[in-house]
């Protein structure tokens, strides 16, 4: 399922015209990028998003063999409830 066909299931589901769902999914992405930066964000009965920090580490380059530095990052993460995860079992 790509974005498109995503939303589209989201207006179905939700009655929304295709252009509002739009518009939610792309506020609802926007709100979730923002609020990450600072603070994690929980959804009961869905999961937690948060960014995780992956410290810098020595890496290997798979062609040449050759040790490389990888720097730090940040990610974004998402962990579904438990809640969440039963509707699949």
């Amino acid at each position: 399922m790509n974005k498109a066909e995503f939303i589209k299931a989201i207006a179905d589901q939700s009655g929304l015209s295709i252009k509002d769902a739009g518009a939610a999914f792309d506020a609802m992405t926007e709100v979730i990028a923002k609020t990450i930066k600072n603070d994690k964000i929980q959804l009961s009965g869905f999961g937690t998003f948060e960014l995780k920090h992956k410290p810098a580490r020595e890496g290997i380059n798979p062609l040449t063999k050759q040790k490389i530095k990888i720097a730090a990052s940040n990610t974004p993460g998402l962990k579904f409830g438990k809640s969440y995860k039963e509707k699949f079992n």
